[in-house]
C-alpha cells in the first residue's frame, strides 16, 4: 500500500465536526504544513468546521503559526488541551466564550491517549486532586459555556483518584522526519519524539485517521525497522513538506545538537559569570535545596538559572536535568526552543517522561509562582484574561519529591540590587504576589500537607516554607526589615517561625557562590 498523498488528499479526510489530535511540542516538531493547508480549506470552503481539538501543548509561536490557522469563526467547537502560552489568539477565544475548553495536565493528556488506545474508558490518576482540575473546583473547565463534566471523582480502596474520561480521536495530525512508500515513520532529524506513537495509536484504535507531515520519502524497506516511531500499519496518509514548513522548531530550521546528531563541546569554565541580580539570588538559594545526585525538573523563568548557579557553585555533576517533553540529562533549552536539549543522555516520549514523573521518580521539581497565599496554594495557570493554562505543572509538583518554588516576592518595576553580603531595595514592586487568594489553584498547599511532601519558596529577600500551619517565614535577606521589606508587603498573613534565620550572606555578594557544602 502506498501512503504518500498530496496535502489536499490527505486534508480531504477530516469532516466536519472531528476530533483532530495535533502533535508537537509548544514550538518544536509542528506539522505546520498540514496546519496552515487546513486553515485555508476553510477560509476557501467553510469546511471542515465545527472541530474539537486535543492538543496536550500550545503548538505555536505567538506570531500566527501552529494552531492559529484554525482560529477562524465556526472551525472550532471545542479545545482540549494543557497549555495555550503561545496561541494566544486561540487564548482570547476560550476567555471571551466563544468556544468551549477544557485545561486537563499534559501528563494526563498523554496517558489519556495511550488509555485510549488501550480501549480503555479513561485514566485514573492521583494528579489533578486539589487544584482546579478536581471537580469539587472547576472540573478542568476553563470558561463558562464548557457545561459537560469530563473529570469525576472516584474512590478506590479508601484513597481518592481522579477519573479522567477517554477523548477518542477521529484524526491525528503528526509529523516524522521521514517515511517510506508504506507510511513507516523515523524521526532522526526530530528534536522529540513527544507523544506521536501515543496519538497514533490512540486515533487508529478508534477507527480514525492517521497523518503524518515528513521531510522526505523513501522506498520500503530501507528503514532500520529499530528507527522506526510509528509503524505503517498506524499511519493512512503521508505528506512531504517543504523544507519552509518543516523546521525543527520555530527558532531555527535544524540543530544537530537537538536531534542527538552531535554533542557540543563542554563549556571549559572560561565563559564569564553572569552579573548577580535577584533571580541569580533566587536561584542559589533554590540550589542550596539540592542533595547529591539528584534527578531535576526545571520550570521556565527563574529556575532556568539553576545550572548557571551550579556550574559556578561546582556541582553540575550533582545533577541530572530532565525534560517533561522526553530529554534525560544535558542542557535544557529555554525559550521558544523550550522542550528541547542538547548533550542529553537520552531521549523518551513525554508519555514515557510522564510515567516516570507521576511515579515519583523526580527528586526535585524547580518551577516559578505567579501567586500564592496562606495555605501554600500556587496559581500560574490562570490571572484575569490571561489563560496561559498548566501544561506540565501539575505532574511536576505534585509527584516530585521535593519541590522548591522559585520568583520575586513582588512584581512590577522594582530597583533593587545586592552586594557585600546584603540586599538594598531602593524601589520595591508595585504588585504582590503572594495574595490573600490564589485566582486558580494549580499547585494544591492541602495536598502537599496530606502527602507530606516538603515545599519551600524561595524569594530575593525571604523563603518560605509550607509547615502544618501553612505558609510558614523562616529565612530574611540580610539588609531587610522583617516588617517593612516582607510581612507588609504580603496581602496573605503567613505564619512566622519562632527562629527566622538569616540567609547565607555570601549569597549577596558577586563572588562565586560554592554550593558543594550545601549538597554534601
Amino acid at each position: 500500500m502506498t501512503a504518500v498523498q498530496s496535502r489536499d488528499a490527505a486534508l480531504d479526510r477530516i469532516g466536519d465536526g472531528d476530533t483532530v489530535g495535533i502533535g508537537g511540542f509548544v514550538a518544536v516538531g509542528i506539522p505546520e504544513h498540514l496546519l496552515e493547508g487546513l486553515g485555508e480549506r476553510y477560509a476557501e470552503r467553510g469546511s471542515p468546521g465545527d472541530l474539537t481539538l486535543y492538543h496536550p501543548a500550545a503548538e505555536g509561536d505567538r506570531q500566527g503559526r501552529g494552531l492559529s490557522h484554525l482560529v477562524q469563526d465556526g472551525m472550532l467547537e471545542r479545545t482540549i488541551a494543557s497549555h495555550w502560552g503561545f496561541t494566544p489568539d486561540l487564548m482570547e477565544w476560550i476567555v471571551e466564550g466563544e468556544i468551549e475548553a477544557y485545561n486537563l495536565p499534559f501528563g494526563v493528556m498523554d496517558h489519556l491517549l495511550r488509555d485510549t488506545a488501550a480501549g480503555k474508558p479513561g485514566t485514573i490518576t492521583h494528579v489533578g486532586l486539589g487544584t482546579f482540575a478536581d471537580p469539587r473546583q472547576e472540573g478542568a473547565k476553563a470558561n463558562d459555556v464548557t457545561d459537560e463534566d469530563i473529570v469525576e471523582l472516584v474512590t478506590l480502596d479508601g484513597e481518592e483518584y481522579l477519573f479522567y474520561h477517554s477523548v477518542p480521536i477521529d484524526v491525528a495530525i503528526l509529523r516524522g522526519t521521514t517515511a517510506d512508500e508504506n507510511g513507516n515513520v523515523t524521526m532522526e532529524r526530530e528534536a522529540l519524539e513527544s507523544n506521536v506513537l501515543a496519538m497514533a495509536q490512540a486515533a487508529h484504535n478508534s477507527g480514525g485517521t492517521v497523518i503524518v507531515q515528513v521531510e522526505r520519502v523513501t522506498e520500503t524497506g530501507t528503514l532500520d525497522p529499530r528507527e522506526v516511531v510509528i509503524p505503517g500499519v498506524l499511519v493512512d496518509a503521508v505528506v512531504e513538506a517543504p523544507a519552509s514548513h518543516h523546521p525543527q522548531t520555530y527558532a531555527e530550521p535544524y540543530s544537530p545538537a537537538y536531534s542527538g546528531e552531535i554533542r557540543p563541546p563542554a563549556d571549559d569554565g572560561s565563559s564569564e559569570a553572569a552579573e548577580l541580580d535577584v533571580r541569580k539570588i533566587i536561584a542559589r538559594r533554590a540550589a542550596m535545596e539540592l542533595s547529591p545526585d539528584s534527578v531535576i525538573n526545571l520550570g521556565v523563568g527563574v529556575p532556568e538559572r539553576i545550572p548557571e548557579v551550579a556550574a559556578e557553585g561546582g556541582i553540575s555533576d550533582e545533577i541530572t536535568q530532565t525534560v517533561e517533553s522526553g530529554p534525560v540529562g544535558g542542557s535544557a533549552s529555554g525559550g521558544i526552543s523550550f522542550g528541547t536539549a542538547t548533550g542529553h543522555e537520552a531521549l523518551v516520549s513525554s508519555t514515557q517522561q510522564f510515567d516516570f514523573y507521576d511515579g515519583g521518580g523526580l527528586d526535585f521539581g524547580f518551577l516559578g509562582m505567579a501567586q500564592i497565599d496562606a495555605e501554600g496554594n500556587v496559581n500560574v495557570s490562570r490571572f484575569g484574561s490571561q489563560l496561559p493554562g498548566c501544561g506540565g505543572f501539575i505532574n511536576i509538583t505534585q509527584n516530585a519529591e521535593q519541590v522548591v518554588f522559585c520568583g520575586t516576592l513582588t512584581t512590577g518595576d522594582f530597583d533593587i540590587s545586592a552586594g557585600d553580603g546584603e540586599l538594598s531595595i531602593d524601589r520595591d514592586g508595585d504588585m504582590p504576589k503572594f495574595r490573600e487568594s490564589v485566582e486558580q489553584i494549580t499547585f494544591s498547599g492541602e495536598y502537599a500537607r496530606r502527602i507530606d511532601q516538603p515545599v519551600t519558596y524561595v524569594t530575593e529577600r525571604a523563603v518560605f516554607e509550607l509547615r502544618e500551619e501553612g505558609l510558614t517565614l523562616t529565612e530574611i535577606a540580610p539588609g531587610v526589615d522583617l516588617e517593612a521589606d516582607v510581612l507588609e508587603k504580603l496581602e496573605c498573613v503567613p505564619a512566622v517561625a519562632d527562629d527566622v534565620a538569616e540567609m547565607d550572606a555570601r549569597l549577596f555578594d558577586a563572588d562565586p557562590f560554592d554550593l558543594t557544602h550545601a549538597v554534601n
